[in-house]
Parts: structure tokens; C-alpha cells; sequence
């Protein structure tokens, strides 16, 4: 029994493709209508998505196929896989590769944890801190994989003993190679890493001590690397995955959800977050002493000491700064300025004056400035002036690699989620066309009685539930045109219940599994399952308040929450124009 049960387990992965799709016919045999087919073909995907029994960006594929067969929609329509929001999802990774490719992002680090200091609280800000900032331009997992090493060979330095930390500057355990959760693993259990002089064993409690703070700082690092991705649109996929939807079901909403109009409303969340992040942190693993936590009275002063010459030491390794991390630096800077300042909304834009349509709106979009950008960084030589012998042809001269080249970009792009954004947005169109979006809203009318503010935290709950043990973007995908049908059933404005459970999405910080930085931070050893979900349950519910908080504050000034947008009359016939929302 146990060895048939030991091959069905073997073979889970194939056994679900070949059954799900059996196993759920009746629905379109019995009941032969498009909202019918397209309920068949997203319950199908979903199943996959939960599962994992294809790669994610496999099953998004399937709309291409199902769909056309389906009569919901013509194969033609494929181009729902390349959208403007594909685009800048795209741009802005190329940037992103650019300054990880130039160690532009570890600079950046050093620094600020120069200025933090490495006294127990501050230190966690600092890396805190630091990681959310880095997030919030680069791919939360490049982040964590590069922080978390860093945090340990700093520990390692604290917790040394005094004759071993004075020199300390050659910390091998400092070189960000893919070897080192290996190394780290080792500090599993309060253990100390190998070397040639082993320190004196610290006391019992004294070796807990150092155990929990490990422990703090690895989580640190994970949870500031997700809620630094909510800040901006290109910080985290699911961010991009709530434009796609908006822009593919409500063609004319007037570019609602926009770099600047996101940062206004997601920035201000991502900080107080981060904030209540730290001091609980602090509770769990620092205790309540916040003077020794702060490291007021002079305590573990050498060992501090040693600690912040690693740092030192590091920062120096670096250099001084190359011509190709000022370029890029530069680039980095006028991207940002450009989103920020193309169509703002309480002032006229660059892409309003220059760029304008009849109706005044830019033409010009965020993944336009994404993309101009990023072929500026496959032109600009890395080194002015820059000719050196050509390894491959001796006696020869060759000018300088560009700041980009395409096998740094074919080795760092995930296109997967390319396509697994372009499924998404497959999904809603499909949707919308079939029926299936006004069948839905149709059903969820009784909803009308509950109050809005409950609506959203419950469905706040329910998503951040969802992405524990689900892909963050494969959740939104399913949830958002369901949400996005919902509200204009029930006369609700949109973005009222789309943005909180996008930033919802986000909110996986009680399993390892549940998003690669918790998959990282585990890996290196010293926690275990139980650590991450007793810590990160509370974050969650904390997450859900701030959100909450977000939604009926000064989000509605943003996006205008008062009032029922005419835009989102598309699809329902119940609600009377500007139909007013519940005030905050």
C-alpha cells in the first residue's frame, strides 16, 4: 500500500493534468453556454496554477488554445500576451538588470548601513530599510539573495569572540557566491561557522540570544524585500497585473493607475508597514529591553566595532565609483523622474503638453519611457575613453562592452512571467467577452448590503490567506476580474476592492514556500517553519490594517473613490451614474 501510494505521489504532477480536465467536463456538456466554457477553462487553469502540475507560464498559454476552440474568442487576439503593461514590466527589468549586472544595488547598501550603524534596532532598520528600497526598483528575490549574505557576516563578526573579530576585514562568508546557504546552514542551531580557531563556546543564554537575533535579521530581510515591491508599479508583478486588468476591462479609464498615481497610494502603506514591521520584529526576537536593543551603555562595544569594519572593509572593496555605475546611476534617476512627471495628474505632464491626444491624455506610456530608456543602456559604452586588446584576436583593439548586452539580459529576464502576465490578462478579456464577468456580478448583487469597508477587508483576508500557498501573481490573476465584476454589480467603485487585495497579495510572509525571499531566508538555515508562521501571522493581520487603513484614507483623493466612474459602466445596466461611495 505504502509503495502504490509512494508512486501516485510520484506521478501527482501527471496524474492532475490528465484527470482535472476529465473530471470537470459535466460543466460544459451539461451546461453548452461561452460563460460556461470560459467558467470550464478558468477552473481548470486556477487548479494548475494552485498546484504547480505545469510550470505557471505553461498553463497561461492554455487561453490561446481553449479559447478559439471555445467560440469565446478568435486566436487573433493573442496580443493580449504583449500588452503596454508586458512592456514595462519588460523596460523596467532591463533597467533593474542593469544596475545588478554593474553592483550598482550593493553600493547602494554598503552605504546606507554605513550611516545605520550596527547596534542591534538600527541595524535591523538599516537592512530593512535598504531592502525595501532595493525592492522597490529590483526583483525582490535578486534583493534578498543579495542582502541575506551580507546580514550574516556581519552576525557572524557581532557574535565572534574579541580576539576573533579584531582583525575581521578578510570575512570570507562576505563573497556573495551560490554556495553560501550552504556555508550559512552551518550556523544552523546556534552553531558556529568552521574556521581555523574555533571561539569560546558564549553561555547558554547568551547563545540563544545570538540564535534569535539570526533569526530576526534573516526575517527582516525577506518580509522588507515583499513590502518594498508594493510601492511602486514595477516593484512587485502583481502591481502590473492590476493595471493590465483595469486598462483590459475598462479600455476608458482615463490611465487611472499610472507610476505616479500607484507611488501616492502604495508608498506611504509600504512605509508604515515596513515601520510596524521593525518594531515587531523587535518584540519577537530583541525582547522589550530597547535600551540594550538600541545599544545604549557601552556593551559588546569591540564586537560592534569589528562588525562595522566588515561593512567598511566591503564598501572600500568596491571602489570608487566606475564611469558605467554613474551612467547607470543617471539613466536609474531620469526613469524615475520621467514616470513621475508624464502624467502626475495634479499638474499637466510632460506626456500632456508634448505627447497629447485630442482628449489631452499622454500617448506616450510608462512602459514607452521604460523602454527608451533601456535601448539607451544597449548604446552607451561602459568605459569613456575605453579600447583594450581583444582576448579572442590578438594584436587587435575592441572598444568597450555597452552598459547592457543581451546575454546579461537572456541570463536575468524571467520570461515566464511575461507570459504568465499575458494569460492573465487573456483570462479577463476572455471573461468579459463571454458573459462570464456579468453573470458573476450578477450574483454577488446581495453584497450591496454589507458595508464597503467590510467588503474589503474580508476580502483582503481572503486573498492574503490565498497567496500563502499560491503564486502572488496567479492569485491576482484569478481574483481581480471576479472583484473587478463584483464592484459594478454592486455600484462599488472598481479600485475600491482591486487595489487592497493587489497590496493583499503581497502579504505571504508564514511559509518558506509562499514567496522566493522566505524560500531564500530558509535555506540559509537557523529557522524553522513554526519561527516563520508565528511571526509572519501577525504581520499579516497587521498588513490587512494598514491596507484597510490605505483604502478609506488617502486613497480616495488619489483615484477619486467618492463617486461611481462612469468608465465602469461597461458591462452593468443597475447602477445609476455617479453613484456615490461610502466617505472614508
Amino acid at each position: 500500500m505504502a509503495t502504490c501510494w509512494q508512486g501516485l505521489k510520484a506521478y501527482r504532477s501527471y496524474l492532475i493534468v490528465l484527470l482535472v480536465p476529465i473530471l470537470l467536463l459535466p460543466l460544459p456538456i451539461l451546461v453548452p453556454t461561452k460563460e460556461a466554457y470560459c467558467g470550464y477553462s478558468i477552473i481548470v487553469m486556477a487548479l494548475f496554477w494552485c498546484t504547480e502540475a505545469l510550470p505557471l507560464a505553461v498553463t497561461a498559454f492554455f487561453p490561446l488554445v481553449l479559447f478559439p476552440m471555445m467560440g469565446i474568442m478568435d486566436a487573433s487576439e493573442g496580443i493580449e500576451y504583449l500588452k503596454d503593461t508586458n512592456i514595462l514590466f519588460i523596460g523596467g527589468l532591463l533597467v533593474a538588470i542593469a544596475v545588478e549586472h554593474w553592483n550598482l544595488h550593493k553600493r547602494i547598501a554598503l552605504n546606507v548601513l554605513l550611516i545605520i550603524g550596527v547596534r542591534p534596532a538600527l541595524l535591523m532598520l538599516g537592512f530593512m530599510l535598504v531592502t525595501a528600497f532595493l525592492s522597490m526598483w529590483i526583483s525582490n528575490t535578486a534583493t534578498t539573495a543579495m542582502m541575506v549574505p551580507i546580514a550574516h557576516a556581519v552576525l557572524e563578526q557581532l557574535h565572534g569572540a574579541p580576539s576573533d573579530v579584531e582583525g575581521g576585514s578578510s570575512n570570507p562568508t562576505f563573497e556573495l557566491q551560490e554556495s553560501e546557504p550552504q556555508k550559512e546552514s552551518q550556523l544552523d542551531n546556534g552553531a558556529a561557522a568552521p574556521g581555523p580557531q574555533a571561539p569560546p563556546q558564549p553561555s547558554t543564554q547568551k547563545q540563544q540570544e545570538q540564535r534569535r537575533f539570526s533569526q530576526g535579521m534573516s526575517l527582516c530581510v525577506c518580509y522588507s524585500a515583499s513590502i518594498g515591491g508594493i510601492a511602486t508599479l514595477t516593484g512587485t508583478t502583481p502591481n502590473l497585473v492590476l493595471q493590465g486588468q483595469i486598462d483590459s476591462l475598462f479600455p476608458d479609464n482615463g490611465n487611472v493607475i499610472n507610476f505616479a498615481s500607484w507611488f501616492g497610494f502604495a508608498f506611504p502603506t509600504m512605509l508604515i508597514l515596513l515601520l510596524l514591521s521593525w518594531v515587531w520584529l523587535q518584540i519577537i526576537f530583541l525582547g522589550f529591553n530597547f535600551r540594550k536593543n538600541f545599544g545604549i551603555g557601552g556593551q559588546a562595544r569591540q564586537q560592534e566595532k569589528a562588525a562595522y569594519h566588515v561593512i567598511q572593509t566591503e564598501s572600500k572593496r568596491l571602489g570608487s565609483m566606475t564611469f558605467a555605475e554613474g551612467a547607470v546611476t543617471f539613466l536609474f534617476i531620469l526613469l524615475v523622474v520621467l514616470w513621475f512627471t508624464r502624467e502626475p495628474g495634479f499638474f499637466p505632464g510632460w506626456g500632456n503638453v508634448a505627447f497629447a491626444n485630442a482628449k489631452g491624455n499622454s500617448i506616450v506610456s510608462d512602459g514607452t519611457v521604460s523602454i527608451f530608456i533601456s535601448i539607451i543602456l544597449f548604446i552607451v559604452p561602459s568605459q569613456i575613453p575605453g579600447l583594450t586588446q581583444d582576448p579572442a584576436k590578438p594584436g587587435k583593439l575592441r572598444g568597450p562592452s555597452a552598459l547592457l548586452n543581451w546575454k546579461t539580459v537572456n541570463e536575468k529576464m524571467p520570461w515566464n512571467i511575461v507570459f504568465l502576465l499575458g494569460g492573465g490578462f487573456a483570462l479577463a478579456k476572455g471573461s468579459e467577452k463571454s458573459g462570464l464577468s456579468e453573470w458573476l456580478g450578477d450574483k454577488l448583487t446581495p453584497l450591496q448590503n454589507i458595508p464597503a469597508p467590510a467588503i474589503a477587508f474580508i476580502l483582503c483576508l481572503l486573498v492574503a490567506t490565498f497567496t500563502e500557498c499560491t503564486s502572488n501573481v496567479a492569485t491576482t490573476t484569478l481574483f481581480l476580474p471576479i472583484l473587478a465584476s463584483m464592484a459594478q454589480a454592486i455600484c462599488l467603485h472598481p479600485l475600491y476592492v482591486m487595489l487592497p487585495c493587489t497590496l493583499a497579495a503581497s502579504l505571504a510572509f508564514m511559509l518558506p514556500v509562499a514567496t522566493p525571499p522566505n524560500a531564500i531566508v530558509f535555506s540559509f538555515g537557523g529557522l524553522k517553519v513554526s519561527d516563520m508562521a508565528r511571526t509572519g501571522f501577525l504581520l499579516n493581520i497587521l498588513g490587512v490594517l494598514v491596507i484597510t487603513l490605505a483604502i478609506n484614507s488617502w486613497s480616495y483623493p488619489i483615484f477619486n473613490l467618492h463617486t461611481f466612474p462612469d468608465w465602469a459602466h461597461t458591462n452593468t445596466t443597475a447602477c445609476m451614474p455617479n453613484a456615490t461611495m461610502p466617505s472614508p
